[in-house]
């Protein structure tokens, strides 16, 4: 609870000065004296001064928010709420990386391992956890800490904004008590008479509004008691600061908005498979005998190429689906799937997988043995394209570099996805107007299979080179 605390000026009366009669002042100033010397107050202010650890941080704002005021010469009111508007600009992209974050968590999560082992599975819960961690990091999951990012940023400068504007209030701050406009002319007065409900009724309206929004539940009648000892100062950008919530909280729930940020629509959550009845229910739901749910991983995976030889991806993708949920770190799959998928159309989803293929094969350094070093160069071919698709070229690049960036393989079969890569890379070099660069890539592939020779005629003649269907015919050829 806050207390408003009182001292009695009697310098003016001369009767009273010397003739040590000030003990007898009357009820009331001694009342006064008491509440003076009971909580600490002198003068004006209500309860403020001291030297807390906070001062510093409250007397910056108070100078920002001084030399803004003198920079643009608006008045007081107006100066707190578009200085409220402004911090709320400035915190708006913490939330919309919170939110992407949170997204890609929410994608992640079910995908991984239980953090804890299952009730009378043997298991350590060290050897969980730290199991929990490597799939979380070979995955690319965010941080759980971003559940609390935007919390951890915005209450404190709320706070801060809101002791410093009740400071300025408070000690009477220049040009504070005609700062107003309409019935809060004086921004250090406290909320009285006919018009004094008006700010408490708007702050609390505006809190019952957001708490809706946000939890479809209210403590609105718990407001009443703080905020009848805020002066109006403080209660304009109270109320500045609870619209702008509300706004942003609506603008952040219309699935146009959310859209064009990139965020999961709140109507249509993401759906992730994370149990192994959902894979058999798809499995089932493809018209194969319910018995290949006892085949290995590695069973699996033949089974669904023989579906991919056909052009039945429908029937491939459910197996394919199955034999990561049996070994999460089967990479070929996870290879083979992000191709289907991509070969589908379905980019995000095929962009996911293949990034997990990629951080597993770094997971215990830079990968050595040929199969390894094969799926390699197909999950970056793929990566690199499935980005490229996706108008996101820089990252496509990153991918298609790496295939340059390792040395030629000695299996023949991997010899040849390895300038099938570089191929890539120089028609995505060549694209972004690096000539040079891309008919360096092109000799070489060139010296390995006079094919690429009309490739890099191509390139010195500087004409349009691989077309897309060309990509994408060299792209496909890659699965077997």
């Amino acid at each position: 609870m806050l207390f408003r605390s009182f001292s009695v000026d009697v310098s003016s009366n001369k009767d009273l000065e010397n003739d040590g009669l000030d003990h007898k002042i009357g009820d009331s100033g001694g009342e006064l004296g008491k509440l003076d010397l009971g909580f600490g107050g002198g003068g004006d202010e209500l309860g403020v001064g001291g030297d807390e650890w906070y001062d510093p941080a409250v007397q910056m704002v108070v100078d920002l928010l001084d030399w803004y005021h003198d920079l643009t010469g608006l008045p007081w009111w107006i100066t707190i709420a578009s200085s409220t508007l402004a911090l709320r600009v400035v915190l708006l992209p913490v939330l919309i990386l919170q939110l992407k974050k949170l997204k890609r968590i929410a994608e992640l999560f079910p995908k991984l391992p239980p953090p804890f082992p299952p009730p009378f599975s043997g298991k350590k819960y060290s050897e969980q956890y730290l199991l929990f961690k490597k799939e979380k990091r070979a995955a690319g999951c965010p941080s759980f800490l971003w559940f609390v990012a935007y919390v951890s940023v915005q209450v404190p400068c709320f706070l801060l904004w809101m002791t410093a504007i009740r400071r300025m209030s408070l000690n009477h701050h220049p040009g504070f008590d005609c700062g107003g406009t309409l019935w809060f002319q004086d921004l250090t007065e406290l909320p009285h008479g006919v018009y004094g409900p008006i700010f408490p009724v708007l702050i609390a309206g505006l809190h019952f509004i957001n708490v809706q929004i946000s939890f479809r539940t209210s403590s609105v009648d718990k407001m009443k008691g703080l905020i009848g000892v805020l002066a109006k100062g403080s209660l304009v950008y109270w109320v500045t600061n609870s619209s702008l919530t509300a706004i942003q909280q609506l603008s952040l729930g219309h699935p146009t908005v959310r859209g064009k940020l990139g965020l999961p629509d709140k109507n249509n959550p993401v759906k992730t498979e994370s149990s192994t009845d959902t894979g058999l229910a798809k499995v089932r739901n493809s018209g194969m005998p319910e018995n290949v749910q006892n085949l290995s991983p590695e069973e699996l995976l033949p089974l669904s190429i023989q579906f991919l030889a056909k052009g039945q991806q429908e029937r491939a993708i459910p197996l394919l689906q199955l034999a990561l949920e049996k070994n999460p770190d089967f990479i070929r799959a996870l290879v083979v799937l992000g191709q289907t998928l991509m070969q589908k159309g379905l980019l995000i989803d095929a962009t996911d997988y293949l990034e997990r293929a990629i951080s597993k094969l770094f997971l215990d350094g830079h990968p050595t043995k040929a199969e390894e070093l094969d799926l390699l160069i197909l999950s970056s071919s793929w990566a690199g394209v499935t980005y490229i698709r996706q108008g996101k070229t820089a990252e496509g690049l990153q991918h298609l570099q790496r295939i340059a960036q390792l040395k030629e393989p000695d299996d023949p079969k991997s010899k040849a996805h390895y300038f099938d890569g570089l191929l890539l890379l120089a028609s995505t070099l060549f694209n972004e107007g690096q000539k040079e660069e891309a008919a360096k890539h092109l000799r070489l592939a060139a010296a390995y299979d006079p094919k690429y020779n009309e490739y890099l005629q191509q390139c010195l003649e500087d004409t349009e080179f691989p077309t897309k269907d060309q990509k994408d015919q060299q792209t496909d050829a890659t699965l077997h």
